[in-house]
């Protein structure tokens, strides 16, 4: 098959000449290219608001592409190496569970990580499947979770032979991978697929030296947010397929619950970042590189902070790890993670991606700069000489293994009632509780409350953890299912 030119942008380039065509609107969007609201267009501009338009035939269909939408699919499908690829324009999160969607069904069992993200157990949820989770090895210093071992996921398949699919994330928010290519040749193996969630792994497809992606590994599935490494707008995503999977009846899934109003402001983001990776993509990952590793030697020589990389791969649980992530564990500065969030975005105006119990990600991409990497560096310095102190007394512990009594959709619809926190231990959880981000679930629908859990989310809230999920907004009540379980 002849290749395709990736300088081309179809959506953007239609965008383009229909901005050309002073075309009179007597559709949706109601602002009608701004006029309608003044100071929607003073935020944005002109020139967003007039590509804030509505599907049309030169403009194609989201859900039923068959011209500059289709070409813009066929080129992220041949940039990333897929047999298919969708514009996902709600989030990874939409990309996530229609791949779950797209593989099992009500009863059918699914082997996954107990630490995925929110929208892994929403699927569970809305689909009816029952998860058979691999708890991952936890690293004693860092008090993280790690990736999937292979001995792990053997008997898991071994133990659940019926089972549909893997699921895998790589790279996890930390930058830890797992065997990936093991663990697809294991599914495959014995008849199951094996999807990705690659949220955090856009880069992986156009870098050097970089962890295996997805699709080169021969996964059949792999969510990537092109939002965060790859440079679109936020909620921009991209679904991916290998050989395996029906284009159709993905699309098919996609519909049930992706928007029928696709925002073309989204869609064209993807198509530009797509062309700006695919010509640019090597040399631009390489800086990345570049600045985590600088970051990194800076950051470990001020003592206390730990930046952690490749030293940790071990073959197994970490099997690879992402150098473009700086992630840095912050418990011998004396202070939690979360409280080294907070104080560099109060004290220093500097954001950055989370903080948990005991380690923060400065999350670093093609627009990063060394002037940025230096004023980090320097705000963590005055952090440690101006806040540290000892780290006794400070929980470093982020995954607690879970007791799942009743499937997440079960027990997300059976009749329930509100408690007090404190009154809620040995009771069946009926909604999630996490920390967001990276908003990968303390309790699930389904999972047994215990004290360590209870004492988990108080020591949380009390750092200043931006907890999530329940129906009760302050998080001083729990939903638990009826009756004893």
């Amino acid at each position: 098959m002849k290749p395709l030119s990736q300088e081309r942008a179809p959506i953007y380039e239609a965008l383009d000449s229909f901005q050309k065509m002073r075309v009179v609107p007597f559709d949706v969007p109601g602002h009608k290219r701004g006029r309608g609201n003044p100071e929607l267009a003073a935020l944005l501009g002109e020139q967003c608001v007039r590509m804030d338009v509505n599907s049309m035939k030169p403009l194609d269909n989201l859900c039923h592409p068959v011209s500059v939408i289709r070409e813009a699919e066929e080129l992220a499908a041949e940039a990333f190496g897929a047999a298919h690829a969708f514009l996902m324009v709600g989030g990874t999160t939409s990309a996530v569970q229609s791949m779950v969607l797209s593989v099992v069904k009500r009863g059918e069992k699914i082997i996954l990580p107990r630490n995925v993200h929110r929208s892994v157990m929403g699927a569970m949820v809305l689909c009816g499947a029952i998860p058979v989770y691999i708890d991952p090895a936890c690293d004693d210093r860092l008090g993280i979770p790690l990736g999937m071992s292979v001995s792990a996921v053997e008997r898991a398949i071994r133990e659940n032979p019926d089972a549909k699919a893997i699921l895998v994330n790589n790279p996890t928010y930390y930058g830890i991978c797992s065997d990936l290519r093991r663990i697809v040749q294991l599914a495959h193996a014995h008849g199951m697929l094996c999807l990705a969630d690659e949220a955090h792994g856009t880069h992986f497809y156009f870098g050097e030296n970089l962890p295996v992606s997805a699709m080169a590994a021969g996964a059949d599935m792999a969510a990537v947010s092109m939002h965060k490494s790859g440079g679109s707008l936020t909620q921009s995503s991209l679904l991916l397929c290998g050989p395996a999977m029906s284009e159709g009846h993905v699309r098919q899934i996609i519909n049930l619950t992706q928007t029928t109003s696709g925002s073309y402001l989204l869609l064209s983001s993807l198509d530009i970042s797509r062309r700006n990776l695919a010509l640019r993509g090597k040399e631009a990952f390489a800086r990345v590189v570049e600045l985590a590793e600088y970051a990194r030697r800076e950051i470990n020589a001020i003592g206390g902070y730990y930046a952690f990389s490749r030293e940790l791969c071990n073959g197994d649980s970490i099997y690879d790890f992402d150098p473009t992530k700086l992630s840095v564990n912050t418990l011998q500065v004396g202070l939690a993670g979360i409280e080294v969030y907070d104080l560099l975005r109060d004290e220093y105006d500097i954001q950055i991606e989370f903080g948990d119990l005991g380690n923060i990600l400065a999350y670093l991409s093609i627009g990063d700069r060394p002037r940025e990497i230096e004023r980090l560096v320097g705000a963590l310095s005055e952090v440690r000489r101006r806040f540290g102190g000892s780290e006794a007394g400070l929980m470093k512990q982020e995954y607690i293994e879970p007791d799942v009594a009743v499937s997440p959709q079960d027990a997300f619809y059976a009749e329930h009632e509100s408690l007090p926190i404190m009154e809620t231990e040995g009771r069946v959880c009926s909604e999630f509780v996490m920390c967001y981000p990276p908003g990968i679930p303390i309790l699930a629908p389904g999972e047994r409350i215990t004290r360590e859990i209870l004492d988990y989310i108080v020591y949380a809230k009390d750092k200043g953890c931006s907890m999530t999920g329940p129906e009760d907004a302050d998080i001083t009540r729990l939903n638990v299912l009826k009756g004893r379980y």
